[in-house]
């Protein structure tokens, strides 16, 4: 369920122009001229994004992998729907990936929580960079979120008890299907959020605002902003 508010309005059309043909070189180049290496850490949440930490305690620091392959020409990124029966985010759609354990940094934290969560081989998975940090926004949680590259569409093993679903989308079709609302909160200035509906299921929230990062950074020559 979304916790839509009844003041919800309209927003606005995405930063970019969607198109098909989104090759992987395209991604590659993309991250090379925003000069978002590993080396370099994550960039800071963008303006304008709600950072629900300011106005909540914030929880421990997670990471998640966007892990990217090609497939027909397009390419397609890895996501979960998580479970039912988790206690927090249940059956939202989101990036695999969890907390970061003492003695990790957000790489190792990433590719652990992944072969977890899906059973994804992190031998072979290359990281090549960072997105901006995101917020879970009912807790104020900061995610660091590890882009990732694989060679062919990955076998899959969802464990059961942390997702429901495992499942891929185009960023093509993803750029497609950008929906923006502009909500309010008490105690938080009016802030945009972002909804995409593929492959059946809503993406919202955090995982919807790292997806609108990596369209921005891939589809336009200009870094994210409000």
């Amino acid at each position: 369920m979304i916790p839509r508010p009844a003041t919800a309005e309209p927003g606005g059309p995405p930063p970019w122009t969607p198109r098909r043909g989104i090759a992987l070189g395209t991604v590659l180049d993309a991250f090379g001229r925003a000069g978002r290496p590993l080396t370099d850490g994550p960039p800071p949440a963008p303006p304008g994004v709600p950072s629900a930490g300011s106005a909540r305690i914030a929880t421990a620091p997670s990471a998640v992998l966007v892990v990217l392959f090609e497939e027909a020409g397009e390419t397609r990124v890895v996501l979960t729907r998580r479970s039912t029966r988790l206690r927090t985010h249940r059956g939202q759609v989101s990036f695999p990936g969890g907390r970061i354990e003492p003695g990790e940094d957000a790489v190792c934290a990433a590719l652990r929580e992944a072969y977890e969560e899906v059973g994804l081989d992190p031998s072979a998975v290359r990281p090549i960079g960072y997105l901006a940090r995101a917020f879970a926004f009912s807790s104020g949680a900061p995610i660091t979120p590890v882009v990732a590259t694989l060679a062919e569409r990955p076998a899959l093993a969802p464990n059961p008890a942390e997702v429901d679903r495992a499942f891929d989308a185009s960023l093509a079709d993803l750029a497609a299907a950008f929906t923006e609302e502009w909500w309010s909160e008490p105690d938080l200035p009016r802030f945009p959020m972002v909804f995409f509906s593929v492959e059946g299921e809503t993406i919202w929230g955090a995982t919807a605002r790292i997806i609108v990062d990596l369209l921005t950074t891939v589809l336009t020559e200009r870094a994210p902003g409000p």
